[in-house]
């Protein structure tokens, strides 16, 4: 009989699989859809917001930085209006750090566009959009919409037209009777196409595929991230190996070569760790 275990696991994709698998529901490519499409984005901040946007204008430079300094990727959208200002990102995942982003974003966007010299009321309004493909906030809300709100009677506004706007994909997909929103978010979650806004968007995300400029882009980018997942695993076994010794060399029941063997360190470097323990003890000691 075969291992129905081994059978039914997969191999992970490479990441020109990954790139032709991708929809518009995966960050790279919805924040290159979005840029290069002002219309279409500025329509869906129109249906996600239920607003009427003049014009919009997109930030003059691309936030994928990629190279092997790097420490992340930004992938958030950044949009100007005549009279709001607009930060909108996709998030796969719940990075449990999106409230900070949100925070941070807010704050970027407003530097940015406060001109030395103005004054504060004439700071533009606010709006960081989220949509997230998990329920971050496990409250099986579709929308969760923020603004500052007096904590003692929990009525009173501050006014400091700063909004942030937290659109849960899989529960948005189920409202019924809200039109475009809701064909976005069946689209976004599994990718059918129904009106025209999603066919179009799905003609968008077929030609950004096709861009051989962004595929390298892509790539480069999922094999540093696989990079660095790697390192950081090795990191912590190699920490985690460490701590693990210190404990049984402070127990004094094994000797080195029995601890090198139980936690796949060099002897070398247990002996190491032996002498900064002893050392540690006699200092701790001169102090006494």
């Amino acid at each position: 009989m075969k291992n129905i275990a081994n059978s039914t696991t997969r191999k992970p994709l490479a990441p020109e699989e990954k790139w032709e698998s991708l929809t518009l529901a995966n960050n790279f490519i919805f924040y290159k859809v979005m840029r290069h499409h002002p219309d279409a984005c500025r329509h869906l901040i129109e249906i996600l917001l239920g607003i009427k946007i003049d014009r919009i204008e997109m930030s003059n430079e691309e936030s994928v930085f990629i190279d092997y300094d790097s420490h992340g990727i930004r992938l958030d959208v950044f949009v100007r209006g005549s009279d709001r200002i607009f930060d909108i990102e996709i998030q796969c995942t719940d990075t449990k750090d999106l409230a900070e982003r949100s925070r941070y974003y807010q704050g970027v966007m407003d530097v940015d566009t406060l001109k030395s010299g103005q004054k504060y009321r004439e700071m533009k309004t606010s709006h960081v959009i989220f949509i997230c493909m998990e329920d971050i906030f496990k409250n099986e809300l579709p929308i969760c919409t923020f603004e500052n709100i007096c904590t003692e009677d929990g009525k009173t506004k501050l006014n400091d037209r700063a909004y942030k706007h937290f659109f849960i994909a899989k529960n948005c997909a189920k409202l019924k009777g809200d039109g475009e929103i809701n064909e976005f978010f069946d689209f976004l979650t599994s990718n059918r196409t129904c009106g025209n806004f999603t066919s179009n968007l799905e003609s968008f995300v077929n030609d950004a595929k096709h861009n051989t400029q962004w595929r390298m882009q892509y790539m480069t980018w999922e094999r540093q991230r696989a990079y660095d997942h790697d390192a950081g695993f090795e990191e912590g076994a190699q920490a985690n190996a460490i701590g693990s010794a210190r404990n049984l060399l402070r127990m004094n029941l094994l000797t080195p070569e029995q601890i090198s063997q139980a936690v796949s360190l060099p002897l070398e470097q247990v002996l190491a760790l032996k002498e900064e323990l002893a050392a540690e003890v006699s200092c701790e000691k001169t102090e006494r």
